[in-house]
């Protein structure tokens, strides 16, 4: 976020996807996490396309998905309960096996 990058979280539901459009000309989906563990040990894969249609339709999909979400913004991590940020934390312990 500090980047500039928008978190939203989705309330309709579960997207395991993780799908990206860059500058409306390519566009990547798929289940693959965009860290060297899901690269080097999951077997998940993306699918990249370079068609400025695809991306748009993956843009209207956003727009319609961003409306059931919630924005993660500052605001939003600072108003979570001491209990909730020390569960998070303590999670991070298990990533390394998960």
């Amino acid at each position: 976020m500090d980047a500039g990058g928008e978190v939203y979280t989705y309330d309709n539901g579960f997207i395991h996807a993780k799908v990206v459009t860059i500058d409306g000309k390519v566009s990547s989906v798929g289940s693959a996490n965009m860290d060297m563990r899901s690269f080097g040990l999951n077997f998940e894969g993306n699918a990249f396309m370079y068609d400025e249609d695809i991306a748009k339709q993956l843009e209207d999909f956003f727009e319609q998905d961003i409306k059931a979400s919630t924005h993660l913004n500052e605001q939003y991590f600072e108003n979570q309960s001491k209990w909730l940020k020390f569960k998070q934390k303590f999670s991070r312990l298990l990533s390394p096996i998960l």
